[in-house]
């Protein structure tokens, strides 16, 4: 099979001849169909995650995957309801089932032997034919486009995650404001979100492409602010002549530059809440006292769990989201993950099996 593997770090994926692999026990064997490009996988490519995900080489990436089931490991019983050929998409995050969080259903968060496809030790998707346990896929019906299906778990199933728990802290609803940075794979989709959970909240899109922020606009965002280049008391303004408020009440940070950050904490309203899903920086740096004495609050939110991708799917399937999505040939990888890097990308790009 073709596969586009990693040979070291800052180094082109070189694009190989390899065996198909086998399925363990309790796996699947799965035709790719379509596997997402994360900036992620640039960054993983770039030596980002080199301390987090320690691995050997040569190495696949790609984490987000749909596609068919193609083969079975001895172990995958009956009951799993599986057959051959059926159309699945396949959870990023795999836990080990034996640990608090995974008990509580976010095996996202795993804390004992978790594994990632396409990070660490899992080989990944940007192969014609990837592994995966029986238990981490969704199957999904049939005549759905695997290119659509694969990004949306995690393009489109992070920002969901971050969007709700902006709901359930009870920051979403009438009278308020919600901002999302970073109108990229992730951002077009956390735009659609705050429309769809944010209860009638004023919805504005922040980014510096001029571009992405006219998606944005196509896409539910009710005002939009190019920040490129202007000071935080600028932007204030701006948020003041456009929504009557210079404040904002729940903000979903897509990009989690340093920037981006300190602009949203700039921009936060008195209780407000700031949930970062984007991963450019590797540093947060807060002003203390406006947080304490304004009750603000700041948190993470790490992809998402086994319910969060279903609702996302069922999102998707009841024609509720738009998607942007660019197709790419295998020959076509390195070119487009160095687009990834320049921040070229509106929507998200997905390489396509045929």
């Amino acid at each position: 099979m073709r596969a586009a593997r990693m040979h070291g770090y800052k180094q082109p994926l070189q694009l190989d001849e390899v065996p198909v692999p086998d399925p363990g026990p309790d796996e699947l064997l799965i035709k790719v169909e379509a596997c997402g490009m994360c900036r992620s996988d640039y960054q993983l490519v770039d030596g980002y995650f080199e301390h987090g995900f320690p691995m050997g080489f040569p190495f696949i990436p790609g984490h987000e995957v749909a596609g068919r089931i193609a083969g079975f490991g001895a172990d995958v019983p009956q009951s799993a309801g599986l057959s051959e050929g059926d159309m699945v998409v396949v959870e990023s995050s795999w836990g080990d089932g034996i640990c608090r969080q995974c008990h509580e259903g976010n095996e996202q968060l795993c804390t004992g032997d978790g594994r990632w496809i396409g990070f660490g030790s899992t080989q990944g998707g940007f192969a014609e034919y990837t592994t995966a346990p029986y238990r981490h896929v969704v199957r999904v019906d049939a005549d759905r486009k695997a290119e659509i299906l694969a990004p949306l778990t995690d393009a489109g199933l992070t920002p969901y995650r971050g969007m709700k728990k902006l709901r359930d802290a009870g920051k979403l609803g009438a009278g308020r404001t919600v901002a999302v940075t970073g109108i990229g794979g992730l951002g077009s989709y956390g735009v659609q979100y705050a429309k769809l959970l944010g209860g009638g909240a004023t919805v504005v899109a922040f980014g510096r492409s001029d571009d992405k922020l006219a998606s944005a606009a196509e896409h539910g965002a009710d005002h939009t602010i190019n920040t490129r280049g202007k000071t935080a008391d600028q932007v204030k303004a701006e948020l003041q002549q456009l929504t009557g408020r210079d404040g904002i009440d729940a903000h979903l940070d897509c990009a989690a530059s340093p920037e981006s950050i300190a602009l949203a904490a700039a921009l936060m309203a008195a209780e407000g809440a700031l949930v970062t899903v984007g991963m450019m920086g590797d540093r947060v740096e807060l002003p203390l006292f406006p947080f304490i004495a304004k009750e603000r609050t700041y948190s993470g939110s790490f992809w998402g769990n086994h319910n969060d991708l279903v609702e996302v799917l069922a999102l998707e399937g009841a024609g509720k989201l738009h998607h942007i999505v660019t197709p790419v040939k295998f020959e076509e990888i390195n070119e487009k993950l160095d687009a990834l890097g320049r921040g070229d990308v509106i929507g998200r790009q997905v390489l396509v099996w045929n």
